[in-house]
């Protein structure tokens, strides 16, 4: 370990050092003092450099260092005694040999360290606290994609208690590796750059190393108030934005304009980029669940199924509507869409500390079954084909990712400061495919009206309260006189 401590001293230059003694087991660990004079560059935005969007204190936007120190503290008493967790940074994807596609950090590792950036391992352990290894950099890599963090940022602004240079982890890591009891990882997102070390690869083969997502899942079940700020404001800009959106529905008929459309607004709003790519469905398209294309144009009548998100400071929004661009429900659609609406208002008001997304899921799947059979959509005693007009869940866990803490049971019991999403939906493709049954006048229907729901101590909070689905509520938005004369004629033409 004194090599690898000498190994890191050649690192920093000698005269920004000042010494930091880590642990008895590493030696003397020298660290670069974080700023000598101007702002430094981190390669992510800093109270310093992004004042208007960093308190001081804060790591990332709403969340102090605080917080994150707290996190790793849970995550330890969590853990088995003796225990080592070892989580990757999410690696960078390419779109071609050398143009990179823009990054997204995973979950747990931005959970735990606030680092925003790629090719970095986070280890923690209670013996060494949080110790960061950071991507080797050299100049060549910063004039093709700037400053990135390195040792001297993983320990004055991510507050880690040790770093070193990722090269180095093959030298430092296998001893921590046996000297614990048990090594924790997120398995869908782990890394060569430690799987390939024998003592992992030993470790494994004595069956020391599990799984370490249920023990994150666990902690970002339950929201701070930061973290509750932060979802706020997301479901807040994907509101407006899919209100803007709607309303510009009426006069242009093109999937791709409103995909367009969804996305300029929510980015002109303060999100980062889109939590995923937009369902933007007219038509027959709707009864697609995850219909990605959008491609096609909105004929008149149809009706338009947008399912959009944004993402706001690492949290995500998750938001449904159906509605008539041109004005008017015709009696089909208006039979399935008040059965929807109606299980989707009934399921929100069961949202409240006790009760289990699997009893919401089961009280709607009785909802809409009794609904699917009044309307000769579904036959009776046939309740299994329930399934090929609706197969999706009632709804799931929303944070930092879309599907949020999804190692939990659906079984547990919501808590205040879960945050979920209500979802009921009916699709019906032109022509079956998995033998539905469904008379004419419901094929090529899909409609979804979801929302986003905060369990609060006395129940529950609305997040996307302000975006319309009631009916009448609907007609009249679509029906609104407020674009300018040339749009109104265009608008008149296209519901007549």
């Amino acid at each position: 370990m004194a090599m690898a401590a000498r190994l890191l001293r050649r690192t920093l230059r000698a005269t920004e050092v000042a010494p930091r003694f880590l642990s008895a087991s590493y030696g003397l660990v020298q660290r670069a003092a974080y700023a000598s004079g101007g702002i430094v560059d981190v390669g992510q935005p800093t109270p310093q450099s992004h004042p208007e969007l960093l308190a001081d204190g804060e790591i990332t936007p709403g969340i102090s260092k605080e917080e994150y120190i707290s996190r790793r503290k849970k995550l330890l008493e969590v853990l088995p005694e003796k225990s080592l967790a070892i989580i990757a940074s999410a690696g960078q994807q390419m779109m071609t040999d050398v143009v990179p596609y823009p990054f997204r950090q995973n979950g747990d590792y931005l959970y735990i360290t606030g680092c925003m950036q790629p090719g970095g391992v986070a280890v923690l352990s209670e013996e060494t606290g949080l110790c960061m290894f950071m991507p080797d950099t050299d100049k060549e890599d910063v004039v093709w994609q700037g400053q990135t963090a390195g040792v001297d940022a993983a320990v004055e602004f991510f507050k880690a208690d040790k770093a070193f240079p990722l090269s180095h982890m093959q030298k430092i890591l296998p001893e921590m590796i046996e000297r614990s009891k048990g090594v924790y990882h997120n398995v869908k997102t782990s890394s060569s750059s430690y799987k390939n070390l024998d003592a992992f690869r030993r470790a494994s083969l004595n069956n020391k190393v599990k799984d370490l997502t249920y023990y994150t899942d666990e902690l970002r079940w339950i929201k701070s108030k930061a973290e509750i700020k932060l979802m706020r404001e997301s479901a807040s800009i994907v509101s407006q934005s899919l209100l803007q959106t709607m309303l510009l529905s009426r006069t242009h008929k093109e999937e791709s304009q409103l995909a367009a459309k969804i996305e300029y607004e929510c980015k002109m709003r303060g999100a980062q980029r889109m939590a995923f790519h937009p369902v933007v469905g007219g038509g027959a398209n709707a009864s697609v669940i995850h219909y990605s294309r959008n491609d096609r144009k909105i004929k008149t009548g149809d009706l338009l199924l947008m399912d959009v998100g944004c993402e706001y400071h690492g949290y995500l929004s998750d938001l449904t509507r159906t509605w008539p661009p041109c004005g008017r429900f015709s009696p089909a659609q208006e039979e399935l869409y008040s059965l929807i609406l109606e299980t989707n208002k009934e399921c929100i008001k069961l949202c409240k500390p006790g009760t289990s997304i699997n009893e919401i899921h089961s009280h709607s799947v009785k909802m809409l079954i009794k609904g699917f059979q009044e309307l000769g959509i579904l036959e009776k005693g046939k309740s299994i084909q329930y399934n090929y007009l609706n197969p999706t869940a009632i709804g799931h866990s929303l944070g930092m990712d879309i599907h949020d803490s999804v190692t939990l049971p659906k079984d547990k019991p919501l808590e205040p400061g879960v945050v979920i999403t209500i979802e009921p939906g009916v699709y019906i493709p032109p022509a079956p495919i998995l033998n539905e049954s469904a008379p004419g006048r419901y094929r090529g229907i899909g409609i979804r009206i979801e929302d986003e729901v905060l369990i609060t101590e006395d129940g529950h909070e609305l997040l996307t309260a302000s975006v319309p689905k009631e009916i009448s509520h609907l007609t009249t938005l679509m029906s609104m006189g407020s674009e300018p004369a040339a749009d109104g004629h265009e608008l008149r033409a296209a519901c007549s």
